[in-house]
């Protein structure tokens, strides 16, 4: 079983396209590995207790859950909008969840993990943790990015996250913990070096009543980030017990990748997870992997509300359809590494890369088939050294293929089936179907032609449907072609058979009009 996850949104706003990347990129992954055979489960979801919550909902004047319950829906209304093949859903208000968490706590309760004390210190109001003199700048001040910062003295619970720090950094500098890409493991182990403090774990409920109670001492609430994490395998099943409606915990865990946002490996998922795992008892095998992407900013800056370069991908999706939004998300950016959103250049990659390329193809394809052999593809002993290259570019395309998407590569992915598809057309244009068809002496390589042009079509039908699932199916409506139960080791060359039938084309990827 592959279990993929992504980040849980926090649903204080509206979703953004940083949101739809994460969604896009895991969603792909996900249907890669189904493509190869992999039994998947594939989990997103939100996040909706913590104190920014209720800041927003008092200065909203609503119920901090009625206004978790609206914005949940446009994060929803986002995975519908994108295609989103998630297999389960995460809520944080949810019981069963709750149930876990406090099953946890009174756990780690119970084995002297957790302790309470008083303490005095500086709080981000925005990222809701305490902060240290590590986390200021050389002016000796807390940077923007910790929002409103106030001094705070209270009581509280802890974790003794300090136990666990020598363990977690040689687990992850023995590579136990799967970080992907390589140099984000630098900045772990960087980060370990200054982890002298243990965790608060919880919040009094006489200044934050939204969260999940501590069970052995409901006079407090369980600080967010520690209840969020958890959902990763709350909503996979731990401690459900048999009458549940949750999956089978023992046959998803550990989670082949954690899918987050650079901004919370460091501490939350890289330091704090790992270490409650470790202190639950799990074991280094059963420790998930952290595929650790970078941001989408815009014109070089970090997407915000603030500076009016905020950008919202339903909104987008509207304009463009999703399968342009996918295909850009998934086109234009390495993974691991931060990238530029340009509406410009999604309009431009569909255009130039599918409607121009693959678009022109398969209609070319279509049409020809169509006014050539009546729709039905023949019979033909015709081979030469032009359709040769073809067979081969498809060759080297599976090869390429595959070693970039297990190399959680996409972006390498799409570009072998870009390269392919310009062979295509370059052998099109070389072979001239349209002229073959005016020799009757030429029919047998007529047939030939127009047989590995339907081909190529089917074949990149297939290797696309992880990143523009709609588009792919469209394709494979026109070719007559029911490919969806395919495999990967089964994708060889020959799909279509000859007395094959193919349909109408339709434009499947109509040429974008840029954005305004």
């Amino acid at each position: 079983m592959v279990y993929l996850t992504t980040a849980i949104d926090y649903p204080n706003g509206s979703p953004h396209i940083g949101h739809a990347y994460e969604k896009v990129l895991t969603d792909v992954l996900a249907r890669y590995h189904r493509l190869k055979g992999d039994e998947v489960y594939f989990l997103t979801g939100v996040d909706q207790h913590g104190q920014k919550m209720v800041q927003t909902a008092e200065k909203e004047g609503v119920n901090v859950a009625t206004l978790a319950k609206k914005n949940t829906k446009k994060f929803i209304k986002l995975l519908d909008t994108l295609d989103i093949s998630n297999d389960g859903w995460v809520e944080t208000t949810d019981e069963r969840h709750k149930a876990c968490v406090a099953k946890i706590l009174n756990d780690l309760h119970e084995k002297g993990q957790l302790y309470k004390k008083s303490y005095q210190g500086f709080y981000s109001v925005r990222q809701e943790q305490f902060l240290t003199d590590k986390e200021r700048d050389a002016e000796g001040n807390f940077g923007e990015e910790w929002g409103e910062v106030v001094e705070l003295e209270e009581e509280n619970w802890y974790f003794k996250l300090t136990e666990h720090v020598e363990w977690l950094k040689g687990a992850i500098e023995a590579g136990t913990i799967p970080i992907f890409p390589e140099f984000r493991k630098s900045e772990v182990l960087n980060a370990l070096k200054g982890a002298e403090n243990d965790l608060c774990i919880s919040r009094p409920k006489e200044r934050l009543a939204w969260g999940i109670p501590l069970p052995f001492d409901p006079e407090f609430v369980t600080y967010v980030w520690f209840d969020a994490l958890i959902n990763y395998i709350s909503f996979a099943g731990y401690l459900a017990g048999d009458d549940s409606d949750l999956p089978d915990f023992s046959k998803l865990w550990p989670a082949k990748w954690h899918v987050i946002g650079k901004d919370i490996m460091v501490p939350a998922h890289a330091v704090y997870w790992p270490c409650m795992l470790h202190a639950m008892g799990f074991t280094d095998e059963q420790m998930p992997g952290l595929l650790v992407h970078g941001w989408w900013n815009v014109r070089g800056e970090k997407m915000s509300k603030s500076t009016g370069n905020f950008i919202d991908p339903n909104e987008l999706c509207d304009k463009l359809g999703s399968d342009a939004v996918r295909y850009y998300l998934a086109r234009d950016i390495v993974t691991g590494k931060d990238s530029d959103f340009d509406p410009t250049r999604v309009v431009l990659l569909f255009n130039t890369e599918l409607a121009n390329g693959l678009g022109n193809l398969l209609n070319r394809s279509l049409n020809m088939t169509k006014g050539s052999l009546g729709s039905v593809l023949c019979e033909f002993a015709y081979d030469d050294e032009d359709c040769q290259k073809v067979r081969d570019s498809h060759a080297n395309l599976l090869v390429t293929y595959r070693n970039k998407m297990d190399a959680l590569d996409p972006r390498g992915a799409l570009e072998a089936v870009v390269s392919f598809v310009t062979d295509v057309n370059a052998f099109t244009d070389r072979t001239e179907p349209w002229q073959l068809k005016k020799d009757e002496t030429k029919r047998d390589q007529l047939a030939a032609v127009l047989y590995h042009l339907c081909e190529s079509c089917a074949q990149v039908s297939v290797l696309l449907s992880p990143f523009v699932p709609e588009a792919s199916a469209k394709m494979q409506t026109q070719l007559k072609a029911d490919l969806s139960g395919l495999k990967l080791n089964d994708l060889s060359w020959g799909l279509l058979k000859p007395g094959h039938e193919t349909g109408k084309n339709k434009p499947v990827f109509p040429r974008l009009e840029p954005l305004d």
